[in-house]
This record gives C-alpha cells, sequence and structure tokens, in this order.
C-alpha cells in the first residue's frame, strides 16, 4: 500500500497533509510513505526530516501521483503550471483524501468520477462523536478563530485589557463576534486572555451556554424558524428573519471597537451580516475581521485578501488563515487525515465500507460516480 503526500501548489498554501511524526507511526504500521520534495519545506518540515522518519522522497510529481495507491492533500486538486491537472496525475482506482470543497466546486467531483477515482472529503466528515478525531473542519476552524483575534489586536488603534496606570485608567477593548461555532468560540476565548470585553451573537441558542461559559454576553435573537441545520452547522435563514437578525447586531456592530464575523454556509456566499450602513455607524479606527471573506464575506465592504479602510474602519478580509500557522495547522490536519484511514485500511490493504456512516458520509466519488447527492444536486444547479 503506497501512500504519497503531495506538495501543495496552491497559491498560500503552506500546510502539509502528513507530518514526519505521523508518517514515523503510519511506517511502523507496515506502510510506504512517499513524499514529493519539498512538500513540508513551508510548513518547517524538511525533505531530511521526512527520511528519517522512513519515508521516501520523490523528486517527480507525475511519478508519485501515477504510483500512489492513496494520495494525501490539504487543498482540492489544482491546475499545473504545465497546464495539467492534478487530477489528471492520478491513477485510475486511487484513492484521494483531501479538503475538496465539492459543494463550491462540484466539477471537482465530475472529474474525479470520470478518472474512476475514489474521493474521500474532509469537509463531508459528519459532526458525531465518533468522528471528531478526523473532522479537519473544526481543528482549522479553530487555528483560524484564534488567528482573527490576534490580526484585529494587531490592527486596533487601542489596548485590548483595562489598564491602570499613573496616567489614567484605559478601558478595555469591546469586542462583537458573530457566530458562535468552532471558530467563534476559539475567537471568543482568546479576546477574553487579552482582556476585551465580549459579546457575541448566534442564530443557534443551543450555543448560548458554551457562549457565557468562556466569560462573554450572549446577544440573543428570537427567530420563528429552525436555525440548525444537518450536523449541527447554522442553516440559512429567511429573508425576513435575517432583517430581524440585522436590527438586532446594528446596535452592538455600532458600539464595538472590533467586529469578527465567522458565519458561512457549505457550497453558498457567505451570508451578509454587517451592512454598509452598520460600517458607517462605527467609530474610527475601529476593525472588522471578516473570517468568511473567501465565501465572499459577512460584511458588504470586505474585498476578500485584501486589508482596506472603508469610513475610517479598518476591515481585514483574510483568505486561508490557518495556513498562516502551518505548522500546528499541519499538525492537526495529519491526525485528521490518519484518523480516517485507519477506516479505509484493514491489515494493510484498503476497504471502503460504506456500512461506516462516516466512509458512507465522506466518500464523494467512487466506481465511477458522483455518491453525494448534495453534491450532485450543486453539479446540476452548475450545468443548468
Amino acid at each position: 500500500m503506497k501512500i504519497a503526500v503531495a506538495k501543495e501548489i496552491e497559491v498560500c498554501e503552506r500546510r502539509v497533509s502528513l507530518i514526519p511524526d505521523i508518517v514515523a507511526k503510519l511506517i511502523k504500521q507496515g506502510l510506504e510513505i512517499y513524499v514529493e520534495t519539498g512538500a513540508g519545506e513551508k510548513a518547517f518540515f524538511t525533505d531530511a526530516d521526512y527520511e528519517a522518519a522512513g519515508a521516501k522522497i520523490i523528486s517527480d510529481p507525475a511519478t508519485l501521483w501515477g504510483e500512489a495507491d492513496i494520495m494525501l492533500k490539504v487543498s482540492p486538486p489544482q491546475e499545473r503550471e504545465d497546464g495539467r491537472s492534478e487530477i489528471d496525475l492520478l491513477k485510475s482506482g486511487s484513492v484521494l483524501i483531501s479538503f475538496l470543497n465539492p459543494l463550491g466546486n462540484p466539477q471537482i467531483a465530475q472529474k474525479l468520477a470520470q478518472r474512476q477515482i475514489t474521493a474521500l472529503s474532509m469537509e463531508l466528515i459528519p459532526r458525531t462523536t465518533r468522528a471528531q478525531s478526523m473532522d479537519a473542519l473544526s481543528s482549522q476552524a479553530s487555528l483560524a478563530g484564534y488567528k482573527t483575534v490576534l490580526l484585529a489586536a494587531a490592527a486596533l488603534p487601542k489596548y485590548f485589557p483595562m489598564l491602570t496606570t499613573a496616567a489614567g485608567t484605559i478601558a478595555p477593548a469591546k469586542v462583537f463576534i458573530m457566530g458562535a461555532g468552532v471558530a467563534g468560540l476559539q475567537a471568543i476565548a482568546t479576546a477574553r486572555r487579552l482582556g476585551a470585553v465580549v459579546e457575541a451573537f448566534d442564530i443557534r441558542p443551543a450555543v448560548k451556554e458554551e457562549v457565557q461559559s468562556l466569560g462573554a454576553k450572549f446577544v440573543e435573537v428570537k427567530l420563528e424558524e429552525e436555525t440548525v441545520a444537518a450536523g449541527g452547522y447554522a442553516k440559512e435563514i429567511s429573508e425576513d428573519s435575517k432583517k430581524r437578525t440585522q436590527e438586532l447586531v446594528a446596535t452592538h456592530v455600532k458600539n464595538s471597537d472590533v467586529v469578527i464575523t465567522t458565519a458561512q454556509v457549505p457550497g453558498r456566499k457567505a451570508p451578509i451580516l454587517v451592512t454598509e450602513e452598520m460600517v458607517k455607524a462605527m467609530k474610527p479606527g475601529s476593525v472588522i475581521v471578516d473570517l468568511a471573506a473567501e465565501q465572499g464575506g459577512n460584511c458588504a465592504c470586505t474585498a476578500p485578501g485584501k486589508d482596506i479602510v472603508w469610513n475610517g474602519v479598518t476591515i481585514i478580509g483574510p483568505i486561508n488563515l490557518p495556513s498562516s500557522m502551518p505548522v500546528h495547522a499541519s499538525q492537526l490536519y495529519s491526525k485528521n487525515i490518519t484518523a480516517l484511514m485507519q477506516l479505509l485500511i484493514k491489515d494493510k490493504a484498503l476497504q471502503v465500507n460504506f456500512a461506516d456512516d462516516i466512509v458512507d458520509a465522506a466518500c464523494v466519488t467512487y466506481g465511477g460516480e458522483i455518491r453525494n447527492q448534495r453534491v450532485k444536486d450543486a453539479l446540476q444547479a452548475v450545468v443548468v
């Protein structure tokens, strides 16, 4: 069984799918690990580190991809500089495990099916107790939530904590966090550790206790519709509910020094939570960090991938924040992807068992077909 670790070619991607420590453990289990030259360099893991762990370093990408039984990646397959897709390099019948963005870009699933690739998407790991060790979305979101607060603190022209000095007392910064999923909760905890006064909002009432347990005030809105989707994620709500929500949060946005938004809907444009009018009402020098920038942004003024000043407010639209902390991001992702592989490899042989709910949910393509109905629907919408 040959397991390959690809060098990521997406711009700004610094993570690697397996770190040397994990490689050593897999080799002890009797697996062969092949690593593309330079795969871990941007995450500060050298080829020598992988060789010391027992991996074989392969310099030719075509050889690596063409011989792998299981190919491990972080980012979805990309177009190479030579014009070929990474998907084209995979041998028919092999397995690809990676983030695939199958709902946002279902054409990838179509190409993988055409190539007879068994593809498992890390985004589709179910949110169950048994699958926690494989939940890469959560592990990476935690990193992103932490980093958003550091970006905000660096951009804010104020202290975060309250300080009492001989020159007077400085009031603590007011931070408003929109969305109390994994990223939002980590942002709350980080902002509190830095000494800020924190409020948090989420359309899911069930997260109230989690928010309060971290020392933040929960801003609650009463909605007459279901707000929780499958897997515990926030559900896209009606236009009337969006309007009521915006009316509630407008005052909190206005009075905050920092606003951090984290609301995302898989496969869809991020909902607008902070309107232009809300930004206009904020104090000059205030900061917004929009964690949903890659999906269009929760703030109407966000420029994805850029830091801008709009009406005196600094708006930061980061993309792929976990990649900015590649050491620990790679460490966590390695453990996630290895835990998933344990379900697929039995006695050194590949066994794709659809009776296992995790494998069944994560497997996008198999036997030349797209298995996931949501991905099929997304592809049909693109075709139409």
